[in-house]
């Protein structure tokens, strides 16, 4: 899924000096981060991705080259980079365990992305059209995929206590990604008026038919 740009997790105020100096540096690389895929996305929106140079979104960012890879290994990864991920995994685990882990699915993506800005929701949906729509991109945006639902796979196990290697497991979770992805591809070939959470809502409805976990 294809996970920017929110830090939404809540504030903790720390017991010391100590403790607040580790929170700092991170909230720090976070704001740098955010910083340069903001300036990337834009840069790639006005100048066309291949035109778009590691050098003009470092200077765009106000960080040096060195900089721009010590948080992004290469110009790619400034539009597959999710930082929504940590915040769906937290959500997931949270879901209550009488939700099926499609329905848990379901309640993360909307704690997630029902809290996401107009600015931040079209953040997300740019990223997803370049990696749909830029050849360079789709072959790691694939990888990302499967990385991706290796992941998810060990998650729908571990609620459901048992193994990652169940044959069953693997194929439904797999299923539900594909189902999910293919509700969103709407959104990333630029058609009007379309709603994420509701592409959500009518792509578990679909796989509840049909899928039993």
């Amino acid at each position: 899924m294809p996970r920017p740009q929110v830090h939404n997790q809540a504030m903790i105020e720390p017991s010391s000096a100590a403790d607040a100096r580790p929170g700092l540096r991170e909230r720090k690389k976070a704001k740098t981060r955010q910083a340069i895929q903001e300036q990337a996305l834009r840069l790639f929106r006005e100048q066309g991705y291949d035109r778009t140079t590691v050098e003009q979104i470092a200077e765009a960012a106000e960080v040096s080259p060195s900089t721009f890879f010590r948080y992004f290994p290469t110009k790619e990864d400034t539009v597959l980079y999710d930082a929504l991920d940590p915040l769906l995994i937290e959500a997931f685990r949270r879901q209550p365990m009488s939700l099926t882990p499609l329905q848990a699915m379901r309640e993360a993506m909307h704690e997630v992305w029902g809290a996401l800005t107009p600015e931040q929701m079209d953040e997300q949906i740019e990223r997803g059209r370049l990696a749909y729509v830029v050849p360079a991109l789709r072959e790691r945006y694939v990888l990302e995929m499967v990385r991706t639902g290796g992941l998810m796979v060990e998650l729908v196990a571990e609620r459901l206590g048992r193994d990652p290697s169940d044959f069953e497991i693997r194929v439904a979770t797999a299923a539900a990604m594909g189902g999910v992805l293919a509700a969103m591809l709407p959104m990333y070939d630029g058609r009007p008026g379309v709603d994420a959470i509701e592409l959500v809502d009518r792509a578990v409805e679909v796989l509840e038919r049909g899928i039993r976990l």
